[in-house]
């Protein structure tokens, strides 16, 4: 059994994958950062921060941390060599104008029609909002990183029972579990982790899991 830290590089390291060289790709706060960690270095990819640069690189090691880069979570990163910053509003316009090639989110609850929230729960105090709305509707691919459930609870669902960011927005859902694509049928199990049967990632998501004719394990 993995523990928390081995599970959030486990989905990064998979998620990692899904990049293709010569991708502009945008990293939401939290574990979706450790992405940038796990890109071979034969593999170009440009990560966008929405507060204003591209060239972000891996997360500095202890001590190494520069409290002038950080990302839009506010979290130290580094820049990479040939790496820009720019204003919030260009930064935007990168993301409003569809030059975002695949933005990677983490994610409170995912319905099966691919609707998300990830920025507020009632009566508790969280990041916010942040770029995730424009980054949902701008970006032309959307992949969901996170853990499969909350405390034993499913996180992907029927439906959201949560507020909205977008709706019908999601492409592609990463877990330590498995490997999920959004269809117009609902959600398709393409891979899974081979420490987990189909019964049991079925047992942990409310909605149903259709289960691709080809399913493959996931290899990290």
């Amino acid at each position: 059994m993995m523990d928390k830290q081995q599970t959030q590089e486990f989905i990064a390291k998979r998620v990692a994958q899904e990049l293709q060289d010569g991708n502009v790709v945008n990293l939401g706060i939290g574990l979706p950062t450790l992405v940038a960690n796990f890109i071979p270095a034969d593999k170009s990819v440009d990560f966008q921060s929405e507060n204003g640069f591209i060239g972000l690189g891996s997360v500095p090691a202890e001590g190494k941390e520069d409290m002038n880069i950080v990302n839009a979570g506010g979290s130290c990163v580094t820049i990479l060599p040939g790496g820009v910053f720019f204003d919030s509003a260009t930064s935007f316009g990168i993301i409003r104008g569809g030059h975002v090639d695949v933005t990677v989110l983490g994610a409170l609850q995912v319905a099966e029609n691919g609707d998300i929230a990830n920025y507020m729960i009632p009566g508790k105090m969280v990041p916010g909002m942040g770029g995730a709305m424009d980054l949902l509707s701008g970006a032309k691919k959307v992949i969901v990183a996170m853990e499969h459930t909350a405390k034993g609870n499913p996180k992907l669902l029927k439906k959201c029972n949560l507020p909205l960011t977008a709706v019908k927005a999601v492409d592609l859902i990463i877990t330590e579990m498995g490997v999920i694509e959004v269809t117009p049928e609902g959600f398709t199990l393409v891979e899974r982790n081979p420490e987990y049967t189909v019964e049991q990632i079925q047992e942990a998501t409310e909605a149903t899991l259709h289960v691709a004719p080809n399913l493959k394990e996931m290899v990290v």
